[in-house]
């Protein structure tokens, strides 16, 4: 007696096992816990620029980019942006990495102490942005606002050094771009297998609703609520890399030479002439 089964095709299969692989990667994944928990740092992301957008006022602690076309914006004159602002706000992160390049270069042989070390030190910013944010009075005094933008900068730049530096593709928790261009650059309809594109569909969902949640709060509650559940998750996910990482497992090493702006998820290549490295 034979059974009937609906076979799915290839394309659907490899988007689920990508969605699958990064929420919930197997004992033995190439990565460990890190897809998890970079994904989880990638709701943070949208939490914390809600925060900064909504609450500093047209600002990105997070996106630089947006920060680089503001500044455009405050020099021209546009009301609402301030050249000051989006300034500090890259300057602070541009701090952030640099710290979080020095622990990259501490911890190169060790994705699981660079991470948790790197959002322990992020989750202290992010407690100061919480303390800052509760003490603070609305409108915010330029005092505590540009104390929130040097905080929450340089947690997320810290965030964005380490993640760089673990190297999981499509997982930069702050950068969209690439991973948007990805989801289509590689899709079916564009010639190519469309392997990542849940992993990055992952992300672009993941961030979207951190910023809805964020601007919920924001709208509905309390502003700071947002800054606190971005540092309950920061710190679980620090706890999760230190304890997982500790009897030296093999994910902690990183598995072949591909870029940190890889989009693609592949193994190790040779040093031949033939091997090309994926921007």
């Amino acid at each position: 007696m034979t059974e009937d089964r609906i076979t799915r095709p290839a394309w659907v299969t490899a988007f689920l096992a990508g969605i699958r692989e990064t929420i919930a990667p197997g004992r033995n994944g190439r990565h460990g816990p890190l897809p998890p928990v970079l994904i989880s740092m990638t709701l943070v992301t949208g939490l914390v620029d809600a925060f900064s957008y909504l609450v500093l006022g047209h600002v990105f602690v997070a996106n630089m980019t947006g920060n680089v076309v503001f500044l455009g914006f405050a020099l021209a004159g546009a009301p609402g942006f301030s050249i000051g602002a989006s300034l500090a706000a890259v300057a602070a992160f541009a701090l952030g990495a640099l710290l979080g390049g020095k622990l990259g270069s501490r911890h190169s042989d060790h994705r699981g102490r660079l991470h948790s070390s790197a959002a322990a030190i992020q989750a202290l910013f992010l407690a100061a942005s919480v303390i800052l944010a509760i003490m603070s009075s609305s409108p915010l005094a330029a005092g505590y606002r540009y104390g929130l933008i040097a905080v929450l900068g340089i947690s997320m730049g810290i965030q964005n050094a380490a993640a760089r530096k673990i190297a999981i593709p499509d997982l930069t928790t702050t950068v969209l771009t690439l991973t948007i261009t990805g989801i289509a650059a590689d899709s079916k309809l564009a010639g190519g297998t469309g392997s990542q594109a849940g992993r990055r569909l992952l992300a672009v969902v993941t961030m979207l609703a951190g910023a809805l949640l964020g601007a919920a709060l924001i709208r509905h509650a309390h502003a700071y609520e947002a800054l606190i559940i971005a540092l309950v998750v920061i710190i679980a996910g620090a706890a999760a890399t230190f304890i997982l990482g500790r009897p030296d497992p093999a994910w902690v090493r990183a598995p072949g030479p591909a870029a940190p702006g890889s989009v693609r998820d592949h193994p190790p290549v040779s040093s031949s002439p033939e091997a090309t490295d994926e921007r």
